[in-house]
């Protein structure tokens, strides 16, 4: 087993430039990093191309050995602890992390019944925790414009946890003009809003776009101007506005109650059938 020790090793110098946006676009890469994250890669089937060993990972006996054969059906590296701690985004790292391809497509999912849109979002742990949300509630898409931050940024990968693998992000070229393709599908565009005289109890989620703003600014005067509906979150307290992650949990699961009050419905109504017809189990 060979253990890299030099930085102007040509793999240590192109996965050291996937923590530059530029090059995670232009390869169609990105670095996941750690044991847990690794391990739910290797199970959600995701393209890895290299996996990065620290020799001290491998001598403190920090991974398995189920985790061991795994990875070895991978491209790996091994290096030195010097030489990893040049590639880690992490201030406790456990030794390993891989480069995977991404998984975005370009094609949006009209099948679903909501879909969070969001305008201009700069906080990585943000966008990690929506997405991570979104997976929760079994939403598998996300539309982000062009200025948001980087999906695949190492601050939001690790906030995901895992969600990354299921959620695929599409970029809009143009965020606007993709909000209108989509109405023509039959969406309606629902943006949060302050001076909004529904909130998020009195509205169906029934193909609905949820559009989310950049965290200092809102949304934008030119998504507002296409909006169909313009909702608020109730507050009684004194306070006007809510984190973007935090305001896009509460409306996603007013939409799983839903959901599943739908559902426990339609179950008490098949078993009030059922009883009325004498049908015994």
């Amino acid at each position: 087993m060979q253990i890299i020790t030099s930085k102007d090793n040509e793999n240590i110098k192109n996965i050291k430039k996937l923590k530059e946006r530029k090059y995670r676009d232009l390869n169609n890469e990105y670095i996941i990093e750690g044991i847990k994250i690794i391990r739910e890669a290797i199970q959600e089937k995701a393209v890895i191309k290299k996996v990065v060993i620290c020799e001290e990972c491998l001598a403190n006996n920090i991974i398995n050995d189920k985790l061991l054969y795994e990875i070895a059906k991978y491209d790996c590296l091994y290096v030195s602890k010097k030489i990893f701690e040049s590639l880690t985004d992490v201030s406790k790292p456990q030794g390993i992390l891989a480069v995977v391809e991404k998984n975005n497509k370009k094609e949006i999912n009209y099948n679903e019944d909501i879909i969070v849109a969001l305008e201009g979002l700069q906080d990585p742990g943000n966008l990690g925790t929506i997405l991570r949300t979104l997976d929760s509630a079994n939403l598998s898409q996300v539309i982000v414009s062009k200025d948001t931050v980087d999906a695949y940024n190492p601050k939001v990968v690790r906030s995901t946890m895992g969600a990354i693998f299921r959620v695929n992000v599409v970029e809009a070229e143009n965020f606007k003009e993709t909000l209108k393709e989509m109405k023509r599908h039959k969406y309606k565009v629902m943006c949060t809003d302050l001076t909004a005289s529904k909130n998020i109890y009195e509205i169906e989620y029934n193909k609905k776009i949820l559009v989310i703003g950049n965290e200092a600014n809102g949304i934008s005067k030119e998504i507002l101007d296409i909006a169909d509906e313009k909702i608020i979150i109730p507050m009684l307290g004194k306070t006007e506005s809510l984190n973007a992650s935090v305001a896009t949990s509460i409306i996603v699961y007013e939409y799983v109650r839903r959901k599943i009050g739908n559902r426990g419905r339609s179950l008490k109504s098949l078993f009030a059938n059922i009883e009325e017809e004498g049908v015994l189990f």
